[in-house]
């Protein structure tokens, strides 16, 4: 699955009306809860990718399917997940799809069940090759496709 998802990007006129700051509202449609915003337009679109990996963390931690990102629509603006955010939810995707909790995982890696829970958590630091070897496990892999900055 591709972990990147449409946003709304859009001046905060309200803002610039009372503080005379230039702001921007970000929104993502298909996520529950993924909102935030910036001085620019470069902080937006900065602020979102972090935005974006911890409402997903929410639907990890809450253990519910991650939504399917949407067709982008004239004027949104594609936001991807930060890699090692994105290799984390597809490791949590596969173990769903396979039935796998995190104390089997923990067995066909020979690593504790709370390092499972830390490879799952997209908002905590993991080295990609612990990642690797996780989706190896599962059947997966990891595929890295670049695109046009946003």
């Amino acid at each position: 699955m591709r972990y990147a998802f449409p946003s709304d990007i859009v001046f905060d006129e309200e803002e610039k009306d009372a503080t005379g700051r230039e702001a921007y509202v970000v929104t993502f449609p298909d996520v529950y809860g993924a909102n935030t915003g910036g001085w620019s337009w470069q902080e937006a679109l900065d602020m979102a990718e972090d935005c974006l990996a911890v409402a997903l963390g929410f639907y990890v931690r809450n253990n519910e399917d991650l939504p399917t990102p949407s067709p982008l629509a004239d004027g949104q603006v594609l936001i991807a997940v930060p890699l090692i955010a994105a290799a984390k939810l597809t490791l949590y995707t596969a173990m769903r799809e396979q039935s796998m909790t995190h104390a089997h995982l923990a067995a066909k890696l020979d690593m504790p069940e709370k390092a499972v829970r830390n490879l799952l958590n997209p908002n905590r630091f993991s080295h990609i090759s612990q990642i690797e070897r996780a989706l190896k496990a599962v059947g997966r892999s990891l595929v890295v496709e670049d695109m046009a900055a946003a």
